[in-house]
């Protein structure tokens, strides 16, 4: 008779995951290894990443995250990331990448392949094509047009249309493909390479620790007669830092008292002269710099928050961390529309301002609408509900269990109905 298709999952299923960011930096310490150790009861995983060298120099440091996966049970290949004329460099990472894990499959035969981007999902592609392993392909956004849209590539470069031939060939090829949005999702859908094609999608937000992002007990000393408007992160790029600025000074006329909190590393300088700049009393101004995990105290001493993100093509597929952050401390956020789901998060859960355009009438009006949120005294327990309902990170490794538990039940119903016994 054959096997039973419906086997349980044991810990033997192994599982490669392949990511192009180290776990040595803060992004693997927050989102890469917390999702792996709930995994890590069910399935033998081993992890291959890309160190930054400074990182691989630090002994400490790297016996430290040796010992935080090997105490979760999970193996791990360090490789070395290379920067230097940065495209043959990634191609350089890309061919170490492919010999390694060929190697490694040949010993280990890992029967899912679980990519983090574009980069890794390329090295998941070659594995794939020769071991038949099932391929998850995570894609975190759409990075060849997040390239075009930091003005780091051209569109319609060479460069560029060889990241978005590999982006069709991983979401042909990937059995499960990984969204932070639903909005990511939708655009997807309407790919041409897609059409008439089932393509199995799953959305799975940017998770937050919310035992480390929780609400203060108390207020640590904060004047109650201030009120105080808090950033959060980096500056750059595709932060609209100017605009926070601008709704400050709309908020300094409303409330004398007000003051902004600035929590960040590496940009102090331009902060300080965007801070001259646009004229605003810098004895209304404090400006810090924090680790990790100190964040959430600065993060208590906030009223509420502003940020705002350039709504363009690939901020549809964007879900950023800080959301869930603040939410997790129970402080309400003014954002922009256009950024993935969180203009939908904000709205439906009513626990912060969505600015559609930044006219000096909207920020007087955002503004307004913002105090008097914050005046409701139900704000704090409205975020903190929301964060829990859409950026646990409980739901996220469980919802990467489930994908894994199908996955690996596939294999075992294909290894399963070609023996028979009589």
């Amino acid at each position: 008779m054959a096997h039973s298709e419906n086997l349980p999952v044991r810990r033997e299923t192994r599982s490669l995951y392949i990511t192009y960011d180290g776990l040595m930096e803060p992004l693997g310490q927050s989102q890469v290894l917390p999702y792996l150790r709930g995994l890590a009861g069910d399935y033998a995983i081993t992890v291959l990443s890309f160190e930054k060298p400074k990182d691989l120099a630090d002994r400490a440091r790297r016996k430290a995250v040796q010992g935080q996966l090997g105490e979760a049970g999970i193996e791990w290949i360090p490789l070395r990331y290379h920067k230097r004329l940065s495209v043959l460099a990634t191609a350089f990472d890309i061919a170490h990448g492919v010999m390694r894990v060929v190697r490694f499959a040949l010993r280990h035969n890992p029967r899912i392949v679980h990519v983090r981007g574009y980069v890794a999902g390329v090295i998941g592609l070659a594995l794939k094509k020769v071991t038949g392993a099932r391929l998850i392909f995570d894609m975190r956004g759409f990075w060849p047009d997040e390239k075009v849209d930091a003005g780091a590539w051209q569109l319609g470069s060479r460069v560029y249309r060889v990241a978005k031939w590999f982006e069709k060939k991983l979401l042909l090829q990937a059995d499960v493909v990984v969204s932070l949005t639903r909005a990511g999702v939708a655009e997807m859908r309407k790919f041409s390479c897609l059409r008439g094609r089932e393509v199995r999608f799953e959305v799975i937000p940017t998770c937050t620790d919310l035992d480390l992002f929780r609400p203060a007990e108390h207020r640590n000393g904060h004047d109650r007669r201030e009120f105080v408007l808090g950033y959060v992160g980096s500056v750059g790029t595709f932060y609209l830092f100017d605009e926070v600025l601008e709704c400050f000074k709309v908020l300094l006329k409303e409330r004398r008292d007000a003051r902004l909190l600035i929590v960040n590393r590496g940009a102090h300088e331009y902060i300080e002269e965007r801070v001259r700049t646009l004229g605003i009393p810098r004895d209304r101004v404090e400006l810090h710099a924090a680790e990790y995990r100190m964040v959430p105290g600065y993060i208590h001493r906030m009223d509420a928050t502003a940020f705002f993100i350039k709504p363009t093509f690939s901020k549809k597929s964007s879900a950023p961390t800080r959301l869930g952050e603040f939410l997790g401390c129970g402080v309400p956020c003014l954002v922009n529309a256009g950024v993935g789901d969180m203009d939908v998060v904000v709205s439906s859960e009513q626990v912060g301002v969505v600015m559609r355009e930044f006219s000096p009438e909207a920020r007087a009006a955002a503004i307004c609408e913002l105090l008097a949120l914050c005046a409701d005294g139900g704000i704090r327990d409205r975020a903190i509900e929301a964060a829990h309902r859409h950026f646990s990170l409980e739901q996220g490794v469980a919802a990467y269990r489930k994908i894994y538990q199908d996955l690996a039940g596939q294999e075992i119903a294909v290894g399963t109905r070609s023996v028979s016994r009589v």
